[in-house]
């Protein structure tokens, strides 16, 4: 038998074109040359395994691969239409990377300012995403007790943002409203 680089380079000079124009059928160049390329990459890991029948195996690793690239070139277009959907043209001409910098900074100088009991809180309920039910579980008191500590932990926080220095008057403004929810 053959050593498995001799075999491989056989393997991939009869196959090869004709892998590549059955991609080519399914798929633009690019993502055509991409499923061929794993393709023979899953041919070579699997060099041991390959039936006698190397051409159909191979198209049929080459389907699949073009399935995984459509399956999931459908979910990024997906994901991209909602995003598109939910960026309104005010979203885009308010983005601003320096404004986003000095909010978090003023707000994590506010979050520095307060009691942990409140950091925690906060944190939990606005950066973990617990429901405040879920996170009175986690903190051992009741909703009710835990709706009271919310309330005075954001009064607090939008006390904190205010006091902030005048540079991110603006920022702080939005950060405290959101807060004060």
């Amino acid at each position: 038998m053959d050593d498995p680089r001799s075999r491989f380079t056989r393997l991939y000079d009869e196959h090869y074109r004709r892998v590549l124009a059955y991609a080519l059928t399914h798929a633009d160049q690019g993502v055509a040359e991409d499923v061929v390329s794993e393709t023979f990459l899953v041919a070579w890991r699997r060099l041991d395994d390959l039936p006698a029948a190397e051409l159909p195996w191979l198209l049929g690793v080459a389907r699949n691969m073009l399935r995984r690239q459509r399956d999931g070139g459908h979910r990024r277009r997906a994901l991209a239409e909602r995003a598109a959907e939910l960026t309104t043209p005010a979203d885009l001409a308010a983005w601003d990377v320096a404004e986003h910098v000095v909010e978090r900074e003023a707000a994590l100088d506010a979050l520095a300012c307060l009691p942990e009991r409140d950091v925690e809180l906060l944190t939990l309920i606005t950066w973990h995403g617990l429901s405040p039910r879920e996170a009175a579980r986690v903190l051992g008191c009741s909703a009710a007790t835990l709706f009271v500590r919310l309330h005075r932990a954001r009064k607090r926080l939008a006390r904190a943002l205010e006091a902030a220095p005048a540079r991110s008057a603006r920022p702080l403004r939005r950060v405290a409203g959101e807060a004060a929810r």
